[in-house]
Order: C-alpha cells, then structure tokens, then sequence
C-alpha cells in the first residue's frame, strides 16, 4: 500500500511551469503505487489569517473558505507537497497565506512526514529558490515529526510551457517515484 501524497500547486496560471513540475512529480508518484491529489489554491478561497488563535483551543480555523478543508488534507498526507513559481525571491503569496492558515495543524495529529518543495523561476540561478526553500524549512521546523525531504527548481523558464523538455520535469517525476 503506497502513500497519501497531496500536492499543493500555487500558481495562479493554470497549466503554468510549476503545475507542470506538479503532474511531473504526480505522475511519478502514482506509478510507485501512491495515492496522489492536487490541489489547485488558483481554485479556491483562501483569506488571510487573522491571528486569534481560536484554532489552538478548536483545532479547525474559524474562517469557513477552503483552506479548512485543505489544512484536513495536510492533516491526512503522508507526504505534502508544495509546487510554487518564485516571485521576486519568495514562495508565492498564495503560499504563504495557506501556510498561515494551516495553523490548526499545531494541535493535530497530523500524519505528514515528508515535504516536498517544487519552484519556478525566470531567474537561471539556482539559488533564486532559496529563501522559498528556507520558509518551507521555518514552517516544517514547527511540525517535530515532518522533515524536508527535497526539492526541485527550475530556472530560466518564464512563459508558460518554457519548462517543456526540461530535465527539472524529469527530476520532479524521478522524485516522486522515490516517494
């Protein structure tokens, strides 16, 4: 019996670089015997957090949009994953914003063990990922349990399908087969 892996795509272009790393690493993933969903935030309505705290004392945010039902799925994953372009050195602010909203989580016994990062970039650098990298890793420091278990970045690809062909599309596959 494989694994339950979500993956979280936060991109706001539907069909864009990081979605594509997405099915890369899905298609990998389902191949090796997983049970694989994507969840599109482009798709849903996320406010942001408010920072009551009523999630601490309840265990489910008092905000009744979409992120409830995706911080239960991160709840239940045994593996997250998280596919974002990179804007201006940084996860998406869709991202971060399900992050914050993922606070119930602290309470929880959630199942998640393994967390992936998969990121975009117009920028060629490598490092252009970097500090995404390290706020995934902030947010994963907070869940004892859970580690980073690896990333992929693509660089250089601005429009959409400039990831085609790229060798990033077959690590994030090869990725996700290892799940």
């Amino acid at each position: 019996m494989g694994k339950k892996v979500l993956i979280i795509s936060t991109s706001l272009r539907k069909n864009g670089n990081s979605d594509m790393l997405a099915q890369a690493f899905a298609r990998g993933a389902e191949e090796s015997g997983n049970d694989v969903e994507i969840v599109r935030l482009a798709d849903k309505k996320i406010a942001f957090c408010r920072g009551c705290f009523a999630c601490q004392k309840t265990g489910r945010c008092i905000i009744d949009d979409d992120a409830v039902q995706i911080t239960e799925k991160i709840s239940e994953a045994e593996a997250v994953v998280w596919a974002t372009p990179i804007y201006y050195y940084e996860m998406t602010g869709q991202m971060k914003t399900m992050i914050d909203r993922a606070n119930a989580l602290f309470v929880k016994d959630y199942q998640f063990r393994d967390v992936y990062m998969l990121s975009t970039a117009a920028e060629e650098d490598g490092s252009a990922c970097e500090r995404a990298v390290n706020g995934l890793k902030g947010w994963i420091a907070c869940f004892p349990k859970s580690r980073f278990a690896g990333s992929v970045f693509a660089g250089g690809v601005t429009d959409k399908g400039d990831i085609s062909g790229s060798k990033a599309l077959e690590e994030a596959y090869n990725m996700g087969l290892s799940v």
